[in-house]
């Protein structure tokens, strides 16, 4: 193994892959506060996880703030075809950790934070006797971001902030070629460089505005594929054009016992059409060509007394993957999210907990273009039920 990869292999363990369905394989769910918000945190930015929602809200602190925190999900899927072929994917459970730290250095007007957090991923795998192993067997993203931000109090209403990304991913792909004892197995690693932006606004004490910028970033994935038992082991890479995305929300404060918020998340996925495996044997077109969509969250918040607080909330998410070029390696639906956390924010320590219910109706695909050898299709019908929580615990002095 190289040092390059050794490198990306250390980078990528601390942010495993999850599995996520509803909007690609974006995962929005950087934050037990937030999470329990249905995701609408991007006006209220109030710990370190803004580093991720708003990296401008990270002029509200003072002193030196730590988080740690991870979310963990139950992973299946199931499939159905018109003939009475069912399939279902292994169950597992995937869990990604995250990390925030932001300080403010006496009482100027800048703020200086750090995060490291998996804005993507994706993992399952299908049986090897599914109706359309030749599509796809088993695929995993795993997709770490280190974010550095600075963040620039222009007055007290306003904040601005802004930062690099580096961002580290691996790819395993399998899908079968002719028969049940063949496959073609893809492995690879890479880097990207990206940006993130954030603007906080507080125009009245009761009513705030947020919104992040995420950039895109290309990744030109470098590795290996095996046909087995057709050919040996290739140089091969796959690049692929990570979307852009944003967050906006407002928030409502009618008195120091509530706070009411409601997002708009919107993700670029048209940049993502064709992942190409180029190899010197020839290349292996994957057909993706996903649509641009939408996040909408909505969320309520109690503050209780001696720093305890409870939170509940809804996101839905819009499909993005069209049904031409479905395939179950991303078996993407419209997704439906409730969620109910507790939490405490104490003078020095702080914590919070979250339970989280994705899921979706049946999902029907017809006339899905097939890319199998022998024909193949991933028409038929697809649904996902998963349970998340995220804990995290919290620093400051």
């Amino acid at each position: 193994m190289t040092k390059r990869s050794t490198l990306f292999l250390s980078l990528l363990t601390l942010l495993g892959s999850a599995s996520t369905f509803g909007v690609g394989f974006r995962l929005p769910n950087q934050d037990p506060v937030a999470i329990a918000r249905g995701n609408a945190f991007a006006a209220t930015a109030d710990n370190p996880s803004a580093i991720y929602y708003n990296p401008a809200g990270i002029t509200q602190f003072e002193g030196h703030n730590f988080q740690f925190g991870l979310y963990t999900i139950t992973a299946e899927s199931s499939y159905r075809a018109a003939n009475g072929r069912s399939s279902d994917t292994d169950f597992e459970v995937q869990g990604v950790p995250q990390f925030y730290y932001a300080v403010t250095p006496g009482t100027g007007p800048l703020s200086f934070g750090f995060g490291s957090f998996a804005p993507f991923g994706l993992g399952l795998e299908w049986p090897n006797d599914s109706p359309f192993r030749t599509l796809s067997i088993e695929g995993r993203l795993m997709y770490a971001s280190f974010a550095p931000v600075i963040a620039w109090k222009i007055s007290p209403q306003l904040s601005l902030a802004v930062g690099p990304t580096l961002n580290a991913g691996q790819i395993h792909f399998r899908q079968g070629i002719l028969n049940t004892n063949d496959e073609f197995k893809f492995t690879g690693n890479g880097v990207g460089l990206g940006y993130t932006a954030g603007l906080l606004w507080r125009p009245h004490p009761q009513w705030s505005v947020g919104m992040s910028y995420h950039s895109a970033t290309d990744i030109a994935f470098r590795g290996h594929s095996v046909a087995y038992p057709y050919s040996g082991r290739e140089d091969t890479d796959a690049g692929v054009e990570f979307p852009q995305f944003i967050l906006a929300g407002i928030s409502f404060r009618p008195n120091e016992r509530w706070n009411l918020e409601v997002d708009v998340d919107w993700t670029d996925w048209d940049v993502l059409d064709t992942v190409n495996f180029q190899k010197a044997s020839g290349d292996a077109p994957f057909p993706l060509n996903f649509k641009s969509s939408f996040m909408y969250g909505a969320g309520v918040t109690r503050y209780l007394k001696n720093g305890y607080f409870a939170s509940t909330g809804y996101f839905f998410s819009e499909n993005s993957v069209p049904d031409l070029n479905f395939n179950p390696a991303v078996p993407d639906t419209d997704q439906h999210s409730a969620s109910f956390g507790l939490g405490r924010k104490g003078e020095r320590w702080s914590w919070a907990a979250t339970y989280q219910m994705l899921t979706g109706a049946w999902r029907t695909v017809q006339g899905s273009q097939s890319t199998s050898r022998i024909g193949e299709s991933a028409d038929g019908q697809y649904k996902f039920f998963n349970h998340a929580v995220n804990v995290s615990i919290g620093y400051r002095f």
